[in-house]
Order: C-alpha cells, then sequence, then structure tokens
C-alpha cells in the first residue's frame, strides 16, 4: 500500500515556547542525573516548597476544601468570571492596603497564576502590539508571548541598585505599540522587594508612555528585610493596573490552582478601552478553577491565622540567611545581593575560576549528574552566567544541597586559584 502523506504536523512554535519555562529547563536538567547516586535528589530549582513537611498549609485551609466539598453547594458549573463569595473575599482582602476600595467585579478567578498570566497578555495582544517584560525575570511571559506572536522587550533590573527597574531603558524601549510593562515583586528570581518610592517612579513612567502595569504579586507579603511589601494597586490613580495573585505561594497550596486578575483602576481607563471586555471574553472560552476551591476561598482567608504566616516568613529568613552566608565561603560563586523576599536567590558564577564549566547551563548539568542536586540556570530567567537557587524547602535538605554545592565547586576550580 501506497505510503499517506499526512496532512498535519505537531506545532513546533508551542514546542519551542514550552522549552524556555522552568518547568522545560528542570525537566531538561532531570534527564542529566545520575541514576546511580544513591543520595537523594535535592531540588533548589523549583519554587514549591509544598512537597517538604516544615512547609504544610494551614490546616484552616484545608478545614475551609473539606468544608466546602463536604456542603454539596459546590458541584455545579461555576460563573465564568468565579463564585461571587470568592471575588468579594479577595477583593476585601485586598482592600486593606489600598486607598480605594475594590468590588467583587474587579476580581476573575483563574486556574493559578499561570492562567492569570496567559489572559492577561491575551487581552492586551493586537497585531504589532509589544509588551515590556524584565530582565531578569519569570519565563513563562515569554513562553505565553511567544505563543501569541505577542513581541517581547526586556527591560533591565538593576544588581547595583537593589534590582530596581530601569525607567530610563523602559523609556528607550517604548513605542507606540507598548501595551503594558510586567514587574514582579516580590521578586521572582532576584528575591528583591520594591520601596513604595520606586513603585511610584514606576507608575508614573508607565502613564507617561500611556500603558498600563501587569503587577505579579504571587509572593505578596512573603518579605524578611526592611523594605516592606507594597501593592501595586496603590498607584492606581495613576496608572491602571493588572494585579496577578494566587494563594498558591503564600498559603503554600500550588496545586490547587486558585489565583486571581484584580482590576486596580478607579478612573475606568481598563473599561473604556475593552479590556475588561478582552478579559471576560477570553475566561468564557477558557477552563476555570475547581468550584469547590472556589467555594473555600472565603473560608481560607477569613480563617488562617496571622501566626501562620509569621512562621512560614520565619522560616524564609533562617533559610535565606543559611544559603547566603554558605554562598560567602564558596569562592567562585557569590551573591551579588541578599534576598528580601520570595523564596529565591540569584547566584553569580565566576567562569574564570573554575575549570571545565562553559557557562550557566553547563553548570547546573553537571551540578546535577555529578551531586543529584537541581539549581536554574540563570539563562532560563535572562540572567547568563547565574544560577537561581531555591531556599524554600527543609534546612536539612538546602543544607545538605549547599554542602553538595560547595564540594562541586572545589572539585572544579582551577589548580592555580
Amino acid at each position: 500500500m501506497e505510503s499517506k502523506r499526512w496532512c498535519f504536523q505537531g506545532n513546533q512554535d508551542l514546542q519551542k515556547a514550552s522549552a524556555i519555562t522552568i518547568g522545560g529547563v528542570l525537566a531538561m536538567l532531570r534527564g542529566n542525573l545520575n541514576k546511580d547516586d544513591p543520595r537523594p535528589l535535592i531540588p533548589l530549582g523549583h519554587g514549591d516548597p509544598s512537597c517538604f513537611p516544615s512547609f504544610r498549609t494551614a490546616a484552616a485551609a484545608v478545614d475551609a476544601i473539606v468544608t466546602a466539598l463536604q456542603s454539596h453547594e459546590y458541584n455545579s458549573y461555576a460563573p465564568i468570571v468565579g463564585v461571587l463569595p470568592a471575588r468579594r473575599a479577595i477583593a476585601d482582602h485586598l482592600n486593606r492596603e489600598l486607598p480605594y476600595k475594590l468590588s467583587p467585579d474587579d476580581v476573575y478567578l483563574t486556574v493559578g497564576c499561570r492562567q492569570a498570566i496567559e489572559i492577561s497578555l491575551a487581552a492586551l495582544n493586537r497585531p504589532g502590539a509589544n509588551i515590556l517584560l524584565p530582565r531578569p525575570g519569570f519565563p513563562t511571559y515569554e513562553a505565553y508571548a511567544a505563543s501569541k506572536n505577542l513581541e517581547v522587550r526586556h527591560f533591565d533590573l538593576l544588581p547595583d541598585k537593589d534590582w530596581e527597574v530601569d525607567l530610563d531603558g523602559i523609556e528607550a524601549l517604548a513605542d507606540e505599540n507598548t501595551v503594558a510593562m510586567v514587574i514582579i515583586n516580590p521578586g521572582n528570581p532576584c528575591g528583591n522587594v520594591f520601596s513604595y518610592h520606586h513603585l511610584k517612579k514606576v507608575a508614573d513612567t508607565a502613564r507617561k508612555l500611556g500603558i498600563l502595569v501587569i503587577a505579579d504579586e504571587v509572593y505578596d507579603h512573603l518579605t524578611f528585610g526592611s523594605t516592606p511589601f507594597v501593592p501595586m494597586g496603590v498607584f492606581g490613580s495613576i496608572v491602571p493596573v493588572l494585579t496577578l495573585g494566587a494563594i498558591s505561594k503564600r498559603w503554600l497550596v500550588p496545586g490547587w490552582r486558585l489565583g486571581w486578575i484584580v482590576t486596580t483602576d478607579p478612573n475606568g481607563i481598563l473599561n473604556q478601552t475593552g479590556v475588561v471586555k478582552s478579559i471576560t471574553s477570553i475566561l468564557n472560552i477558557s477552563q476555570y478553577p475547581a468550584t469547590f476551591i472556589q467555594g473555600a476561598v472565603p473560608r481560607i482567608i477569613e480563617n488562617t491565622k496571622e501566626d501562620f504566616f509569621t512562621k512560614i516568613i520565619g522560616m524564609l529568613r533562617e533559610a535565606a540567611d543559611i544559603c547566603c552566608n554558605t554562598i560567602d565561603e564558596i569562592p567562585c560563586i557569590s551573591c551579588p545581593k541578599k534576598p528580601e523576599g520570595g523564596m529565591f536567590v540569584v547566584v553569580k558564577l565566576n567562569l574564570t575560576m573554575m575549570e571545565g564549566i562553559n557557562d550557566d547551563v553547563d553548570f547546573c548539568m553537571k551540578l546535577a549528574n555529578e551531586e543529584n542536586v537541581l539549581v536554574l540556570p540563570g539563562a532560563a530567567v535572562g540572567m547568563k552566567n547565574y544560577v537561581r537557587i531555591t531556599f524554600a524547602c527543609e534546612l536539612s535538605s538546602l543544607e545538605d544541597g549547599l554542602t553538595r554545592i560547595k564540594a562541586f565547586c572545589k572539585r572544579h576550580i582551577k589548580i592555580n586559584q
């Protein structure tokens, strides 16, 4: 039988976009692990501490899920924007820090923060549009932009200025086709926390350029330095803000997949320009979070005690101290800035001091193979010859992982150093 020429093939653009995500890069590193190494794998590449016993979610959150399930009130399809009590609870939760009041109509529930990113970019996309993304940053933005043929332009975060936004660079990059800029606060991967003063400058710059701000605040309030967390929505009267958030990080439940987009826009600009309508249109053809998880949100927010958050922040502070202090003891790597929030630190590689290491990807591949430790190459977040290390894990695992990194660096350090 004559062979048939098939008229279909896989989407190569999507495959390329997927490969640049953190999950795609970590999958590549896992393929280089030494299966004969008897030591446990130390996962310091991913921001998911929920698998460690010390990082369990609050009992009140679990009880809220059980109550929602047992009520039998949340077995049906949900409204496309999310169930009203959940949206009201999130609005009230965020209102504690804003100078004006959000309503439930300003809140749109999503399948985690990833879907919030995807919907935000899709809602703003149009032929010829471009978006400004931070470098270093979170590569899911690049992946979704690539999948939607949305042009990306990168602005720098400045390591010698506590990873502040290069505002002059923003103005040089933007043109009449620029639709938005993204800020991540607290920062991923840098662990920085933007000050009120700097965020005000960001808002003023965006207003001057006529673009909105997408504020990724999935790590909100996970801060342990001298700079308090300030939501970008505080400046919503200056510039329209799409705030992206989730219960994933603060409640340590990334697998529950409950996130949100919040429009902080007291001047109604997002309505006037059709952005709100675009968001609801996309939601109308998208999946939505499990209804029972939406139903649990009010009790999760209301019943979680402050001591739960205090404990988690204390653990992150201690882990960050241990991480940075140990890194300071290793001659061929360094920490440019001690993190003040989030779950990560970026570490600079001094390749001139290392033998047989070509770049950050090579470092991570060989570390995985030789020490059974996963860290993320900086190339994945826009910082070549850096690596991102997650310190949100059991202290014993963190210390073991850092000891192995130290041994790896010692093994590869040039003899004449």
